[in-house]
This record gives structure tokens, sequence and C-alpha cells, in this order.
């Protein structure tokens, strides 16, 4: 894969969790990670675990995690920048006089106040947006690699069957793995999928067995 894929050859590590599951990691192909949990590698058939190699590795080949790395920067900075502002107006009103609280617009003060409470969420639903496709994108590309399409969605589709979630993962780090190692976002529940790093994995599966 990581021939078919024109990278070098990446680590390779196993988690000793019977939850099959994997992710990939590094700053660029060069300092590539590739992950999965015991559960996988007893699971998955040769063509299934070649599917979910080849989508990891189109992470790394992509550079998916200096994509992302880059986004939750912004993210952070407009958050950053919409609590200092906010803190400003709180803190500072002490030291303006009344002529000039009374010369303020309140509308304008409303509207600005909403905003600046309202743009770290909805950078927050870009960045999440943006994990979503990049998930659809190694979807295709690992299909690419591999040539084995339903591999890859058999392989989806065993993970989302599993009734037991992850021990070893944390919050911190569940937008890595291939599936959300937590919980199983359904496909019609559009409120939880608008909060979740994963897109619906039925609707992964069905993309792949139509290509």
């Amino acid at each position: 894969m990581a021939i078919a894929a024109g990278i070098p050859m990446p680590k390779l590590y196993v988690i000793p969790d019977t939850a099959p599951n994997a992710f990939a990691t590094g700053r660029d192909p060069k300092h590539a990670i590739v992950c999965a949990t015991e559960g996988l590698l007893s699971m998955m058939d040769r063509a299934e675990l070649e599917g979910v190699v080849a989508h990891e590795l189109s992470h790394v080949k992509n550079y998916d995690m200096l994509v992302m790395t880059v986004v939750s920067v912004l993210v952070g900075t407009v958050s950053l920048v919409a609590d200092w502002i906010l803190r400003s107006m709180w803190w500072g009103r002490g030291n303006r006089d009344d002529n000039e609280q009374g010369n303020r617009n309140p509308l304008m003060f409303v509207l600005l106040l909403i905003a600046l409470i309202i743009a770290p969420l909805t950078a927050t639903l870009i960045q999440l947006a943006i994990s979503r496709k990049r998930e659809y994108l190694a979807d295709a590309d690992g299909a690419l690699l591999s040539r084995r399409p339903n591999g890859l969605a058999s392989a989806l589709e065993k993970i989302a069957t599993y009734p037991v979630g992850m021990q070893s993962a944390t919050t911190a780090t569940a937008h890595l793995f291939i599936s959300n190692p937590f919980k199983k976002n359904k496909k019609g529940n559009w409120f939880v999928n608008l909060f979740s790093t994963h897109p619906p994995i039925e609707e992964r599966i069905k993309l792949l067995r139509e290509m």
C-alpha cells in the first residue's frame, strides 16, 4: 500500500484493544505512523485490511494531519480574539463616561455581542465539516489505492456493527480514528452529525458500494 501511494513505509503500531479501529498520524509522509487495534487485525480479512490501511495512508499522502492542525490553529485564533474582545468590552465599561455610553447605539452593541458569540461556534462547525470531508476523500483515495472499494466498505460494516467502543481511546484522539471509537452517529440525526468529526458510516459504506 505504501508503494502504491508513493510514500515511504510508515512506522506501524498495534493497540491492545478488542474493538476494531485504526488511525494514522504524522506531519508528513516521512514521519508517518499507522496504528491498528488487535481487534481490527484479528477480525478483518486481507481485502478489508488493505482497504483500512489504504484509507489511513491516504490521510498521510494528503497531509490531512497538517491540514487539520492549521485549521485547529485558525479556529483557536478566532475563539481567542472573540474572547479578548468580549472581555475588553466587559471590563472597559467602567472606563467610559456616561455621555459615551448614552451615545452608543444599543442595537449595534447587541449585534456585535451576538456576532462575537457566534463566531467561535461557526469556526468550530467549519472545522468539523472539513474533518468529515477529509474522511470522504480518504475513503475515495483509499479505494483507488487498494482497487477494492468493497473491501473498505466491508471493513466499515464490521466496525459499525461491533457492539463495544474502544477502551483506550480518548476524546482528544477520537477524531484520528477511521470511525468514531465511542458512539455510532446515526444517518438521520443531522444535529448530532453536525457536531461529529466523522460522517455517518452508513453513508460512507453506500458511497463505496457505488464505486
